[in-house]
């Protein structure tokens, strides 16, 4: 491809979820609904964990960092997504395209190792859990967040500036209602074969790298689990595996469906909306998920209700 015969793009035109003017105030509604109710539960999740000491175990430090992530990634895409349903002007300059696709890819991807070490975290508590706090001391459980931050901002870098400096010579309308990968391809007269292919080793290497350990540790735990004579004492180990499961079954389902499906079943509207799954309505389930389930966050609740601020 000829380089001379690249436009410089200031800007890129988002066409968002829909033109039916009959569906806009609906889908408006019901994503501004969840959008709130994600923000809520995330930042009081976060907010919850730091303010009650009782919660101040590894457990929760990853589950903290797992709401900041929601929040990060569901709020790069959000506000922009409600503001165009209506909105006149729909652009989106090169920059913040290349920043909402950043922060967007660090934090899922941060999210996917984060969902690992949490397994990890699990399997300590459950077949070690004498030895618990001594395994998973403060050091550890920030060394490990440190690494799950860095290897989300390296993925995120080099996958941004593979995609921003393609040649872009035709239409600048991004059939897609946020800066990601798949539509912004579309877009290029570039050669895309380098993106495509480091998209399928890095993120799947991630995404393998993060199921197998997912996998791995929970093998170990059910072995320990079945060593627990009591079938009390196995419902109540198991029990406080439930929450984690379940988010990691839906989060990495939906991803693995996103990206890594055949291209001759690829469609744009599909594509938008497993987008807007795992962007607006995984963020809103996860604290749902844990707090419906979770003792220690029902008790820590009640407690911040009943409590007296004056």
């Amino acid at each position: 491809m000829d380089q001379g015969n690249c436009s410089s793009l200031t800007e890129f035109i988002l066409v968002g979820i829909t033109n039916n003017p009959g569906m806009k105030v609906i889908l408006f509604t019901m994503f501004l609904l969840i959008y709130l109710i994600n923000l809520l539960g995330n930042l009081g999740m976060v907010i919850l964990i730091r303010m009650n000491s009782q919660l101040h175990i590894p457990m929760y430090f990853f589950l903290s960092n797992l709401s900041f992530c929601d929040l990060c990634y569901s709020t790069a895409v959000g506000p922009k997504m409600l503001l165009d349903i209506f909105g006149k002007d729909k652009s989106i300059s090169f920059l913040g395209c290349a920043l909402q696709f950043f922060i967007c890819c660090t934090f899922v991807d941060a999210e996917c190792i984060l969902l690992a070490v949490m397994a990890f975290d699990r399997y300590q508590a459950i077949s070690k859990p004498l030895l618990y706090t001594a395994h998973m001391s403060g050091r550890l459980c920030s060394l490990l967040v440190a690494g799950v931050y860095l290897v989300g901002v390296g993925d995120a870098l080099i996958h941004t500036t593979l995609t921003f400096r393609l040649c872009f010579c035709g239409s600048n309308q991004i059939d897609h209602f946020f800066c990601d990968i798949p539509p912004i391809l579309l877009l290029s007269c570039s050669d895309t074969q380098i993106n495509e292919l480091a998209i399928f080793i890095i993120f799947g290497f991630i995404e393998l790298s993060t199921i197998s350990g997912v996998l791995v540790s929970y093998c170990y735990i059910m072995l320990s689990i079945l060593k627990i004579r009591s079938a009390e004492g196995r419902f109540k180990a198991f029990s406080t595996c439930t929450s984690h499961l379940t988010a990691v079954a839906i989060f990495q389902g939906t991803v693995l469906f996103m990206y890594f499906r055949p291209s001759s079943s690829y469609s744009l509207e599909q594509d938008k909306k497993t987008s807007l799954f795992y962007t607006l309505v995984i963020p809103m389930l996860n604290p749902l998920i844990y707090s419906l389930r979770n003792k220690d966050v029902k008790v820590a609740i009640e407690k911040l209700k009943t409590k007296k601020w004056f």
